[in-house]
């Protein structure tokens, strides 16, 4: 619309009316004559507005969202690095405890046998040739470390030390297909000689074909000559299965070993050999058998129950 002298004596004649309603309706409060035509344009107009604001109030959320991104973003990488850490705590303290466990049954098994140890950590498996069940440990020469000395843990015999560096020293598993040590049963004192057989038991040739051995008895490490490479009294292994006699030389047995080779961490190489042989004192203390129990069952008769010829 142009600016004229009509358009401008038409906007003030508009802006009079509009005064005009406005004070008509206060006037007349809730009998006000416009009130009719109010709800006549709330019902035309009010679905357009409610449309306006379904359509705008989306827009609005996404602009809130927009604004409150950055805040919400520093508060999710803040509890993700909170969760991390304590994740990470909780994993340090499982990982130390294990360890301290393991820690203080391979003192007790030093203190029982009178074995003076090194205290070593496994730090690597396998060896760089070959198919070998070996370990490196981080102990060597500058820790007293020498070839063909007795490793155990907190279980029984782990093997033998067979190559030593300055700082790291290599160990043979008593479970390899190499590995031989003398062995003498519990009780019996029946020797034999165990021999690896990589995840299968140990097997055991002993000396006595007509030796009495049965499932669940335990061995020990007999000793070499000058307690290299094994000292006496390590605990090796339950018998787990016994070849029947045939009458030969020899009997042969199949051991279950104390130690889990495939998850050794805390070990000890023996570096003083005990100057009296424990014999069996080592070997970890025999589970008590649980006690069967017994269940007795009282039949009570039936108030209902027919009388007996002696009863009647």
């Amino acid at each position: 619309m142009r600016d004229t002298k009509e358009s401008r004596l038409l906007l003030v004649l508009l802006v009079a009316i509009a005064f005009a309603l406005i004070t008509v309706d206060i006037r007349g409060g809730r009998n006000s004559p416009v009130d009719g035509a109010r709800h006549a344009a709330a019902a035309v107009f009010g679905p357009v507005e409610n449309g306006l604001s379904s359509a705008v109030d989306p827009v609005g959320d996404a602009v809130s969202a927009v604004r409150d991104s950055g805040s919400r973003h520093d508060r999710l990488a803040a509890l993700e690095k909170e969760n991390a850490a304590l994740k990470a705590k909780l994993g340090s303290d499982d990982r130390n405890r294990s360890r301290l466990k393991q820690l203080d049954k391979l003192l007790r098994i030093a203190g029982e046998g009178q074995y003076g140890i090194k205290g070593a950590q496994v730090i690597a498996i396998g060896s760089a040739q070959g198919f070998s069940w070996t370990i490196t440990i981080d102990a060597g020469a500058n820790d007293g470390i020498q070839r063909d000395m007795t490793v155990l843990n907190g279980d029984g015999l782990v093997g033998r030390v067979t190559t030593v560096g300055p700082s790291t020293s290599t160990v043979l598993l008593a479970n390899d297909p190499d590995f031989t040590v003398g062995t003498r049963m519990e009780g019996s004192d029946e020797l034999g000689f165990a021999s690896g057989q990589g995840d299968r038991p140990l097997r055991v040739e002993l000396l006595n074909g007509k030796a009495e051995v049965k499932k669940g008895d335990r061995l020990v490490t007999f000793g070499s000559q000058a307690d290299k490479p094994f000292v006496p009294g390590v605990p090796v292994g339950v018998v787990s299965r016994v070849d029947p006699s045939g009458g030969g030389l020899t009997r042969t047995l199949y051991v279950t070993p104390y130690v889990g080779f495939t998850k050794l961490d805390i070990v000890g190489v023996v570096v003083q050999a005990p100057k009296k042989d424990p014999r069996d004192t080592v070997l970890p203390a025999r589970p008590k058998p649980v006690p069967t129990p017994t269940v007795t069952v009282t039949v009570t008769p039936s108030a209902d129950a027919p009388a007996t010829e002696e009863q009647q």
